[in-house]
């Protein structure tokens, strides 16, 4: 994106920026998970709270974002990288959903502890979108990762809880899911979400596009923070490749 400020940009822009994700690569194990230098976004929820339609709504593509039959058996973090021509400036990371009850317990502890991992240590990771039906509202398990990542959150990691399946509440309880979930979020984002009625998808691609797009200032802050961090030189000769 040749766009350097963090203004938001038009929902057609967004959207089609959105529609350029494609496959990157899948991993059972996190050091699997190949070193990423732009943006990190990650996608979680419980099994059922409609993480796939969600990812494959918002960028347009039907099947991006594989399903399980069996909720709770899709055990593979996936990347998808995002970016015109072909050029990656984020990507979206979709992790596995949790919670579901027919899966084994060893199965549960294992995966749980690769995305606490995930979500306390990947370098790359810049936000966080955590699905939710509003019907169920946040779980433990929910609660549970919200305040694992409460120290990164409170570094400067962003944060969306997502209402999906919002069609299936009338208006006023959707206010009040709404409006129940921001007191729980922490001060993280939450926006409604309806995949069948198209509610809120430009909304959210328009704020993921900003989270991918920091301000040039900042990017530069960060860049220099890191090179100083790495003992690289800022000036003078090219930074190394990772």
């Amino acid at each position: 994106m040749t766009n350097s400020s963090n203004i938001a940009p038009d929902a057609k822009t967004a959207m089609g920026w959105m529609h350029t994700a494609r496959f990157l690569t899948t991993a059972a194990q996190l050091d699997q998970l190949p070193e990423v230098s732009v943006p990190e976004i990650a996608f979680v929820g419980r099994s059922n709270a409609g993480k796939s339609t969600c990812i494959n709504t918002l960028t347009q593509q039907k099947q991006l974002a594989f399903a399980s039959k069996k909720p709770g058996r899709t055990q593979h973090i996936n990347l998808f990288a995002l970016g015109k021509q072909g050029v990656t400036d984020a990507v979206l990371a979709d992790l596995p959903g949790y919670g579901y009850a027919a899966v084994s317990r060893s199965d549960k502890l294992r995966w749980q502890r690769v995305m606490l991992n995930y979500l306390v240590s990947r370098p790359s990771l810049t936000a966080i979108v955590l699905l939710c039906d509003p019907r169920l509202g946040l779980t433990e398990l929910d609660e549970a990762l919200l305040e694992a990542v409460r120290p990164r959150v409170e570094q400067g990691l962003k944060f969306l809880v997502i209402l999906t399946k919002a069609d299936k509440l009338t208006r006023s309880e959707q206010a009040k899911a709404l409006s129940i979930t921001r007191l729980n979020a922490g001060g993280g984002e939450v926006r409604l979400f309806s995949a069948l009625k198209k509610q809120g998808v430009e909304d959210v691609a328009q704020l993921l596009w900003q989270w991918a797009h920091p301000p040039v200032d900042q990017a530069a802050h960060a860049d220099a923070a890191q090179a100083q961090a790495q003992d690289l030189p800022q000036a003078g000769e090219p930074p190394q490749q990772g």
